[in-house]
């Protein structure tokens, strides 16, 4: 069973992280990042087989592809504070030369990183077929890719989408976060999509949605159904309903704060918000 508290310190000392990335080099997307903390926590602490060290081939284990790219500082906190490189390495986000760039890439070597990712549109593919080999090699583990709501405007997504369904790439577990918000506004004022559920099993997928998306117990109970699922014959899709910037009460609920750095002093409040639990690196 999930030691709820635990993890809970975990996406708290993640945030801190976040924040202080953004601040420090006045440059990055905190909103997102904010938002999907619980998800990603969740994931590779809970949800996920895991073996140790880290190879680009990943035999025998499941495997995450990050699409929505621009939420980088969230996804290198938790690979920091899962082992795959030092925690100290985080302060060196978004400079020249260092491994942790704006949007993740591959050419350094940065553990955890299989794709570069940030082109929008993009992950889905890549993570069908890293599903494909799987099912190839006979390697009976699982692929997980996250997305953002804004991200499915691009056409790519659905040609993948469809591909997934028709070829019957059931090892593979879709997640789009849905908090409404994206860089110009929300999306249904950039560009009104309608039901993302009808979308998903017009294509032949499996869907379920995790209303609470920022609610640990919530979140770990609905990949664990998603994995349960896998395997039918049908890719999963898991809609989950984050909330943009959360945790942070003047960045909740608002596109603003997509890709903006807070200041000194928002920085500040920021973290009196959410306590040190881990240590700060």
């Amino acid at each position: 069973m999930a030691d709820i508290p635990k993890l809970e310190a975990f996406v708290q000392q993640v945030r801190r992280d976040i924040l202080r990335q953004v601040h420090k080099v006045n440059s990055g997307h905190p909103g997102g990042s904010l938002g999907c903390t619980e998800f990603l926590v969740a994931l590779y602490q809970e949800v996920m087989d895991r073996k140790e060290g880290f190879d680009m081939d990943g035999v025998g284990e499941d495997l995450f592809f990050l699409s929505n790219g621009h939420i980088s500082p969230v996804f290198y906190s938790v690979l920091a504070r899962s082992g795959y490189f030092p925690i100290e390495e985080l302060n060196t986000f978004r400079l020249l030369n260092s491994r942790l760039q704006g949007h993740p890439t591959t050419h350094e070597g940065l553990p955890g990183v299989r794709i570069a990712s940030g082109s929008l549109g993009q992950g889905m593919s890549v993570a069908i077929g890293a599903a494909q080999a799987k099912k190839l090699n006979n390697d009976n583990h699982t692929i997980y890719t996250l997305m953002g709501d804004g991200e499915l405007q691009e056409g790519q997504n659905w040609e993948a989408i469809m591909y997934a369904s028709a070829k019957k790439v059931d090892n593979l577990i879709a997640t789009v976060d849905l908090n409404g918000q994206q860089i110009d506004g929300s999306t249904d004022d950039v560009l009104h999509m309608g039901s993302i559920r009808a979308k998903f099993e017009a294509f032949g997928w499996i869907v379920l949605d995790v209303d609470r998306g920022n609610d640990m117990t919530a979140v770990i109970e609905g990949l664990h159904k998603a994995k349960t699922l896998a395997g039918n014959g049908k890719p999963v899709c898991v809609l989950l309903h984050t909330v943009m910037g959360n945790g942070v009460d003047f960045m909740m609920h608002t596109h603003a704060w997509h890709g903006k750095a807070p200041s000194d002093e928002q920085l500040v409040l920021a973290l009196s918000q959410n306590p040190e639990t881990l240590g700060d690196y």
